[in-house]
Parts: C-alpha cells; sequence; structure tokens
C-alpha cells in the first residue's frame, strides 16, 4: 500500500504502496519501465535468475523471488538470496509474501462486480451509499463518486501519513478501519475531487466500507469468496483480525526506519492498518494468477473491466504509467502495454505485470526499495521477463 512515505523515507517509503511509489525516483523522459532504466548502472538485459541474483548481490536484498508465466499458462519460479538472515534458511520456491497494495485491485474486482450487479453506480456520490461519512476540512462524500475512491481521484488525505516517521513503533498494532479514516479526516483535503490523481490509501479504506455496507458481510469474506476462490488461488489469503503471522512457506521480511539502523525482522506484524489497501498475502504465482484470470474476463464482466481499464495520466508513478480502477497501465519496451499494480509493506516488496496474451511477471523481495538503483533493478527485472 503506497503512500508519500516512499518519497519522505528516501525521500519516505510508502507504508503499503507498490510501483505506485517509484515515481520520483524515475529518470525523466522515459517513456517505458526499460526506458526508465538508462540511467541506472545495470543493462536491462539477462536472465530472470540473473536479475534476482543482481538484486542479493548487488542492491542488498536478503532474499529475491520471482514467478514468470508465459503466453500458454507455465509459471516458472525462481529465488535468489536466503529466506532467514538468522539461520540461513533456503528461500521458499514460491514462497508467500505479503502483497500490499495488490490488495487494492482485489478490492476494486469486489467493487466492480457490486457494479456489474447493480448495486452500486460508478458515478454516484459515496454519500449515496455511505451518508455522512466523509466530512471535514474541504471534504464533502456529496462531491466524491466511486469512480474518484477507486482511480484515486478523490482529493481525500492518506492516513498513512502517519508511518512517515516510522514503522516499528506499530509493528504490533490493531487498527479498526474507522480508526484508519479518522486519521484521514483529521486533515485537510489534499485537492477538489475530480482536479487531479494522487494516490492515497484513504480512498481504499472507504471502498472497503462500501463493500461490508452493500453486502452486510465482512470484507475478508467478500475478497475471498468472490475473487480468491473464484480465481482459484489456492496461496492467497485476507488475514483475519489479529493474524500477525504468513501460513505457509516464506522467507522473512525486513525493515528498518532509518538508512543507519539495522534490519529489524518484521515477518510477523499486524497489517490491520493495510486493511482493504494493502491487508493481504499470497505467492508470486497466484499474483500471477490473479491478474491473468482479471485480465482475461473470468472475474468481471467484460462492461465492468472495460471501465477498470479506463486510465489518467499518474505523474507520480513513471513516464507513460497510467492509473485505471485498480489497475496500473505502462507501456513495455517490447511494444504494448502491460496491466498490474504492485505493492509495498514493511518487510516486502511486490512488482506484477499482466499482459492480454498471457504473459505475466511477479518479482517479490524480502525489503522495501530505498534507493533509486534498486527502483530501476526491480523495475529492469520485471521488464526484462515480460519481454524476455
Amino acid at each position: 500500500m503506497k503512500s508519500n512515505r516512499f518519497r519522505t523515507r528516501i525521500a519516505a517509503v510508502a507504508a503499503v504502496g507498490g510501483l505506485a511509489a517509484l515515481g520520483s525516483l524515475v529518470t525523466p523522459g522515459a517513456h517505458s519501465i526499460a526506458d526508465a532504466l538508462t540511467a541506472q548502472t545495470r543493462p536491462a538485459t539477462g536472465s530472470v535468475q540473473q536479475h534476482l541474483d543482481g538484486l542479493v548481490r548487488d542492491d542488498g536484498f536478503p532474499a529475491a523471488l520471482a514467478a514468470v508465466q508465459d503466453r500458454s499458462g507455465r509459471i516458472r519460479n525462481y529465488t535468489a538470496g536466503v529466506g532467514d538472515l538468522k539461520t540461513g534458511a533456503k528461500v521458499p520456491v514460491d514462497g508467500q509474501v505479503r502483497i500490499g497494495s495488490n490488495t487494492k485491485s482485489f478490492t476494486s474486482v469486489v467493487v466492480m462486480q457490486l457494479v456489474g450487479e447493480g448495486k452500486v453506480d460508478l458515478d454516484k456520490p459515496i454519500d449515496t451509499y455511505l451518508p455522512k461519512l466523509l466530512r471535514g476540512d474541504g471534504i464533502d462524500g456529496r462531491r466524491i463518486t466511486v469512480r474518484q475512491l477507486l482511480q484515486h481521484t478523490s482529493g481525500l488525505p492518506n492516513y498513512t501519513n502517519f508511518l512517515a516517521d516510522g514503522f516499528l513503533p506499530y509493528q504490533h498494532t490493531y487498527f479498526q478501519p474507522r480508526q484508519l479514516l479518522d486519521m484521514a479526516l483529521a486533515q485537510k483535503a489534499d485537492f477538489k475531487p475530480g482536479a487531479k490523481w494522487e494516490y492515497s490509501n484513504t480512498n481504499y479504506v472507504v471502498l472497503g466500507l462500501l463493500v461490508e455496507k452493500i453486502t452486510q458481510r465482512p470484507l475478508v469474506e467478500e475478497i475471498t469468496q468472490r475473487v480468491i476462490d473464484r480465481a482459484g488461488l489456492r496461496h492467497t489469503y485476507f488475514p483475519n483480525v489479529g493474524d500477525q503471522t504468513i501460513h505457509e512457506p516464506h522467507a522473512h521480511g525486513y525493515t528498518r526506519d532509518k538508512p543507519d539502523q539495522p534490519l529489524t525482522d518484521v515477518t510477523e506484524l499486524d497489517p490491520s492498518w493495510g486493511w482493504a489497501a494493502g491487508q493481504m498475502v499470497a505467492t508470486p504465482s497466484d499474483i500471477d494468477r490473479f491478474f491473468s484470470a482479471l485480465l482475461g474476463g473470468r472475474l468481471v464482466k467484460p462492461e465492468q473491466l472495460k471501465e477498470m481499464r479506463k486510465t489518467v495520466s499518474a505523474p507520480d508513478l513513471w513516464p507513460g504509467a497510467r492509473y485505471g480502477l485498480g489497475l496500473i497501465s505502462t507501456p513495455m519496451s517490447c511494444g504494448g502495454v502491460a496491466w498490474g499494480h504492485g505493492g509495498d509493506i514493511d518487510g516486502y516488496h511486490t512488482s506484477d505485470f499482466a499482459t492480454d496474451d498471457g504473459r505475466a511477471v511477479t518479482i517479490a523481495v524480502t525489503h522495501l526499495l530505498e534507493n533509486d538503483d534498486q527502483v530501476g533493478h526491480v523495475l529492469s527485472a520485471v521488464d526484462n521477463a515480460l519481454c524476455e
């Protein structure tokens, strides 16, 4: 789940973000993922394994994992590094990771299913469904549409700003969704609804509350039944209240609040501050399967998928990136466009994209990105895997 924390920790690392946190670090004037790497030290070519080895050897990530799906649907898995710095244990092949803001794409799918069922209108104010919920300084739910929430054009301030000074004090703190929203509403609106694009995790907390209001069921249940089960994701889950563990084989995740601090193992943490914006756990191969199922029309109706792919320019990402309804599009160096999202949560970063012809790649590392070189190297690995 991304927040402005990525830019304020380097610039600061995004609280539960993803590729949506990389914008200010990419070379100006670039037009694709690979173009954005021209100022980086590692070439954009090379095998997936070579790229993962470089992420560990040169960039200092404890571990790196990748799942690459070809046009036939076959997935190949790769690993590098160590899964536990304390014991030196191997990295589990296709191990589970916390997927941060990829959760937004799951939440968006549920909302779009409700749109397809005639229960939600994209262009009606959120007050239609959650009356008087959004009120504050420059904030009025009567002027913010469901579409604007999905697309980050609402102007709602980011509640994860509270993490700008560090995550570790909150590692085991439980937050209720309304607490997160209250932290956002205590701030002034960033801009008038529809005036611009700016990433805010608050949008998806509101959407999670919308899902629960319309369905009268918990968000975890709706995402599980409507998305995880329907897509056949066997190693993906939305942690229940109080669940701080990763259930299946996994590499440990590490973080630090300041560059001069040692790494802290944060594999076990309370992800409730991510909720509908960033709480989920999955394997790299399941992320590939999810985006392939979505682009393949297996999760939402054609009309709703078309709406999800209506994008606006997202200048705070990287050159050429555009944001739809819970989806990011980006041009590839080999031509065409890839769709995905990406996610950050302390301990793990994932970058993931898929194409309409069945290709998909997810790369995960067990520490948040901290500098320009790391950003470029991860993006290079993603583009190379898609275009190889």
